[in-house]
């Protein structure tokens, strides 16, 4: 198991879990690809660091995704963007094997899908400075004020994210929720190792593809707002 820093752990170990796991309806082809596609295309949780090019089978740049729904946008970027391996997260049984399917369906070999509490996946499986960029997209907005705790993005998950970023790599957050993302903005603006893209939020980058539910609150006048941060260099002593 990877040692961490002391104070990372304190303050990550016990945590609050951003996530609940609801039952949800499986269809049969998701409780099939589950069954017999997550050998093929899934990883198991472990407390020693991913080998990434033994996992993908080649060296190519990684980018982390935490909470990828149905998988849908995962799909389409992983397929306009083979250069990449995607190591996407998600705890909702659903979700995993509709990814698991789309993965099979369009014969994607750069993405590797786990079932499993991101932050621990984070602190002791992904080696400090490896990650090309991280995706967190529509995380649970827990809006009721006695929830904002369980969000997702916090000081302290950040500064682990961002150990785990390379010099000048990106760190992408999206939210439908103003309160949200001016929390988001406030939260990765504090974090010393991170600097903003944009004077604050930026326009929809084309790697990020809309999902159907975006497209449909956009036309009812909802707001979507997206960050890029980015990893600054280290300073030579």
């Amino acid at each position: 198991m990877i040692n961490e820093p002391q104070e990372e752990q304190a303050a990550l170990h016990p945590h609050i879990r951003s996530f609940v796991v609801r039952a949800g309806r499986m269809s049969v082809a998701q409780t099939r690809a589950i069954e017999t596609l997550f050998p093929l295309f899934g990883l198991e949780y472990k407390t020693q660091t991913l080998d990434v090019s033994s996992v993908f089978d080649r060296d190519a740049p990684l980018v982390l995704e935490i909470g990828f729904g149905m998988g849908d946008t995962t799909a389409e970027i992983a397929a306009q963007q083979p250069q990449f391996n995607f190591l996407a997260i998600d705890v909702h049984p659903p979700g995993v094997g509709n990814l698991l399917k789309l993965i099979q369906e369009r014969q994607l070999t750069n993405v590797k899908v786990m079932q499993h509490d991101a932050v621990e996946i984070v602190q002791n499986m992904i080696a400090e400075n490896s990650l090309h960029g991280i995706h967190i997209y529509f995380p649970d907005p827990w809006p009721k004020a006695r929830h904002h705790k369980r969000r997702l993005i916090q000081p302290p998950f950040v500064a682990l994210l961002t150990s785990r970023l390379a010099a000048g790599s990106y760190f992408h957050c999206a939210t439908d929720w103003e309160h949200y993302a001016e929390q988001m903005l406030e939260v990765l603006s504090a974090e010393p190792k991170l600097e903003n893209t944009s004077t604050g939020f930026v326009e929809r980058p084309d790697w990020r593809t809309e999902t159907k539910f975006e497209r449909r609150g956009l036309k009812l006048g909802h707001g979507v707002w997206d960050l890029v941060f980015r990893r600054r260099a280290e300073k030579p002593e």
